[in-house]
């Protein structure tokens, strides 16, 4: 599971040039699945994500996490971040989880976010999207699941 994880002061998603959802201060990811992942990558990553220390405290260092400000997330899903570019060059997406089973992850992956106390706005499984964001600092973290998960 890969995610492009951006703090922003805030974020949008236009779904099929039709439907806006918008957040304020928190986080923007977009949101990728492997062939081999599961809810145990989503809920490890979903808990990442949260308490990640990248917002700045009282004193401008960057201690705080999305839990401690109260901050508001758009998740987005990206089958794109499973790009191989290697040969050629059109990219392949071969790694990319299959579109059904990626939808009931994401779902998954948003409910898990949800319970953790994060208001959630999200763009539509497979739609077109226009993803705006306001990103602030500019901070911008890959957060891989094949990278950091604990081998057990």
């Amino acid at each position: 599971m890969r995610i492009i994880l951006q703090r922003v002061s805030s974020g949008a998603v236009t779904i099929e040039s039709q439907e806006r959802r918008e957040i304020g201060q928190g986080l923007a990811a977009l949101v990728g699945f492997g062939q081999e992942d599961g809810e145990k990558q989503a809920d490890y990553l979903a808990a990442k994500m949260v308490e990640l220390r990248i917002f700045e405290d009282e004193n401008n260092q960057m201690n705080l996490s999305l839990l401690d400000v109260g901050g508001e997330c758009l998740l987005i899903s990206n089958f794109t971040l499973y790009a191989n570019a290697k040969k050629g060059r059109r990219p392949s997406f071969i790694e990319s989880m299959e579109p059904g089973r990626a939808s009931a992850l994401f779902d998954y992956f948003v409910e898990v976010v949800q319970a953790k106390g994060v208001p959630v706005k999200t763009g539509v499984f497979g739609a077109k999207m226009l993803v705006d964001i306001q990103n602030n600092g500019p901070v911008t973290i890959i957060l891989d699941s094949d990278e950091i998960m604990p081998k057990k």
